[in-house]
């Protein structure tokens, strides 16, 4: 028999979560591969991350804008790899931001 435990996370966790899976969508084939990835990368079971995915868009959070067509090819591809850049910068924040609040809650002295 398997027991199937819930985990709670905070909802900042959530919000970040999302925020991060819609930002990076775009980059993979359905929000299944997204969460599976993604999911990993901020410490959140994919298939919870899935469902609040598939929830903010229901909701009619769209993952991030393409860029105009009106550009030369150049900077076209300039914006894309830039915008690139950001969001994996962003994620990388986001990661750190979430890593050091969940050993603050570990390592908080009141919690024992």
């Amino acid at each position: 028999m398997v027991v199937i435990m819930s985990k709670r996370y905070p909802p900042e966790v959530r919000e970040k979560a999302v925020r991060l899976a819609l930002e990076r969508l775009d980059e993979f084939e359905s929000p299944y591969a997204a969460a599976r990835t993604i999911g990993l990368m901020v410490d959140v079971h994919y298939e919870t991350l899935r469902v609040w995915i598939k929830k903010a868009l229901a909701e009619g959070s769209r993952p991030a804008a393409q860029p105009p067509q009106g550009l030369p090819p150049a900077e076209r591809e300039e914006l894309l790899r830039l915008r690139k850049e950001v969001r994996d910068r962003k994620q990388a924040n986001e990661i750190l931001k979430l890593a050091s609040a969940f050993f603050a809650r570990e390592l908080d002295p009141r919690r024992h």
